[in-house]
C-alpha cells in the first residue's frame, strides 16, 4: 500500500512539475508577439511553412484580429517564397476576416479560449487543416520533449521517495 501510494506520489509530483513548466512557456509566448518586427517576419515563415505542408493552390487563412495588419504586411513575400521554394505559381490566400482566431489571453478572458500568435491555414474545402499557432507548437514540443523532460524528473522523485 505504501509503494502504491509512493507511486501516486512521484506522478502527481511529475504531473506538477509538467504542468507548470507548460504554463511558464506559454505565458513566455505572449512576449513572441510583443516585438512586431521579428512577430512579422515568424508569421511570413509560418504561413510559407503552412503552404509547403497544404501544397494547395488556394487557401484559406485565419488570424488574430489583431495581427490582420501584419499578416497582410508579409502575404505577398510570403507567397512568392513559397512559390519560389515549391517551383509552383504563387497561391490564391484567401483572408478569413469574418471568423478569427481568439485573442491573446488578458486578465478577463485568462479561463476562456485564447491564441498567443501564429496562423492557421485550410485547404478552401477545408478538408485539410494545419494549425501553425504559437499554442499548437507548444504543445508538440511537449508531447515531442515530454520523456527527456520526465525522465530526470522521475530519477529525482525515485531517489526523494526511496
Amino acid at each position: 500500500m505504501q509503494l502504491n501510494a509512493s507511486r501516486i506520489k512521484v506522478l502527481q509530483a511529475q504531473d506538477d512539475v509538467v504542468s507548470s513548466m507548460k504554463e511558464a512557456a506559454s505565458k513566455e509566448l505572449l512576449n513572441v508577439s510583443q516585438d512586431h518586427h521579428l512577430y512579422k517576419k515568424l508569421l511570413k515563415d509560418l504561413i510559407v511553412q503552412s503552404l509547403l505542408r497544404l501544397k494547395e493552390p488556394s487557401v484559406l487563412l485565419r488570424f488574430r484580429k489583431a495581427d490582420q495588419d501584419l499578416v497582410e504586411d508579409v502575404l505577398d513575400s510570403a507567397k512568392e517564397e513559397y512559390a519560389e521554394k515549391a517551383n509552383v505559381y504563387p497561391p490564391e490566400i484567401v483572408l478569413d476576416n469574418q471568423v478569427y482566431l481568439p485573442p491573446a489571453p488578458t486578465h478577463h478572458n485568462a479561463h476562456g479560449s485564447f491564441c498567443c500568435g501564429g496562423i492557421v491555414m485550410a485547404s478552401r474545402d477545408g478538408k485539410i487543416v494545419c494549425e501553425n499557432t504559437l499554442d499548437a507548437r507548444l504543445d508538440v514540443v511537449f508531447r515531442k520533449k515530454l520523456p527527456q523532460v520526465l525522465c530526470p524528473v522521475i530519477s529525482q522523485l525515485v531517489f526523494f521517495f526511496y
